[in-house]
Parts: structure tokens; sequence; C-alpha cells
């Protein structure tokens, strides 16, 4: 069961009790801070694509390239 903010739809909580009994994924999209929790674990790890167990090692942009 996915939830939704009435107001404007974006997604907010995932429940599935059914596979994953008494927990809720909360989007961290729902958040006023993000910064406030952080990470404890990679979840779905087995349906991981092969170059995302590289990808902390890209470089990172800080913006949006300028369009040249």
């Amino acid at each position: 069961m996915r939830s939704f903010c009435a107001s404007c739809g974006t997604g907010l909580v995932y429940r599935n009790q059914e596979v994953l009994p008494g927990l809720v994924d909360v989007q961290v999209g729902a958040f006023d801070d993000p910064e406030t929790l952080s990470p404890v674990a990679h979840i779905q790890g087995a349906e991981r694509l092969d170059w995302m167990t590289t990808i902390d090692q890209l470089p990172v942009i800080d913006r949006y390239p300028s369009p040249l």
C-alpha cells in the first residue's frame, strides 16, 4: 500500500504487511529536513545493478552543468 499527499500527490510512505509486517518505508522526500535522519542500511542489495557497487567512486558535480 502506498500513501500520497492529498494536496500535491507526492509519495509519502509504503507498507507491505504481507511481506514486511510492521515495517513502514517513509520516503526521504516527505521530510521537511531530510538531513535529520541518515540511512542505516542498503535495501534490496540483491537487485542492485553491477555499476551501483562503485557509484560512490564517481566524480561529484555540485550543480547541473550549464549548457555550452
